[in-house]
């Protein structure tokens, strides 16, 4: 199984609230973001992790270079700025065509046991060839925009939506998924689009098998407040 980290947006709402270091490098519970991640992802035998970081993250980029020279992690990352979350994955498909992989955001904060029982999951569903996809969701809301995720009583996933009078998991930015999804995102790039959102709509739109995985609460490091959150939930 590979593993995915975007870690290529600004973090300028951390930086306008007085947070110094990009987000990749903000530490929850004295560790930082992007090697929290990295620690988790090895933990579950990741056989690469793909990173990407955007151009102006120069500390970010000297970190992976580091951690990539030191040979203990199979990392391979690129540096390269891009116009959104969806594009940032379509740089790194590249070297995700060829087995399952699991991507999230860099500042993705869920429990670490949730974690690898999900993986676990999501691994014996694709060696029974029953999904395409296992999408981390979570009835937890604590987000500015939310991507609402309905489903049907199996947990399959029926459609993604930006609204919901009766919400019952939110998309938690954890994606699991197969290389069949790359050429989705292929197609999605090539109509224009952007956000991963709507990369997910075309997933669910093009027929492919996707299950939810409810955690317990999921959450994002947007706001210098939730350094704070995310310490205490970890807790």
């Amino acid at each position: 199984m590979k593993y995915a980290i975007i870690a290529a947006g600004e973090g300028s709402r951390l930086a306008q609230e007085g947070v110094a270091a990009p987000k990749p490098l903000v530490k929850v519970g004295g560790e930082q973001l992007i090697d929290r991640l990295i620690r988790v992802f090895m933990a579950q035998g990741a056989s690469e992790i793909c990173v990407i970081c955007n151009e102006q993250m120069t500390d970010v980029a000297a970190h992976l270079k580091a951690v990539a020279e030191a040979g203990q992690v199979p990392l391979r990352y690129k540096v390269k700025s891009t116009p959104s979350s969806m594009h940032s994955m379509w740089e790194l498909s590249a070297w995700l065509k060829d087995e399952p992989f699991v991507l999230t955001t860099v500042d993705t904060i869920f429990r670490e046991k949730e974690f690898s029982t999900y993986v676990k999951t999501f691994e014996q569903l694709v060696d029974t060839n029953e999904v395409d996809g296992l999408m981390g969701v979570t009835d937890y809301i604590d987000d500015e925009k939310p991507l609402h995720v309905a489903v049907d009583e199996a947990q399959r996933i029926t459609a993604f939506l930006d609204s919901c009078d009766h919400p019952q998991y939110i998309s938690g930015g954890i994606y699991g998924l197969t290389p069949k999804a790359i050429p989705v995102l292929e197609r999605c790039i090539a109509r224009g689009e952007s956000r991963m959102r709507n990369f997910q709509r075309a997933l669910v739109n093009e027929g492919l098998q996707l299950k939810a995985y409810a955690f317990s609460k999921v959450l994002d490091i947007d706001h210098a407040s939730d350094i704070e959150k995310a310490e205490d939930f970890l807790k």
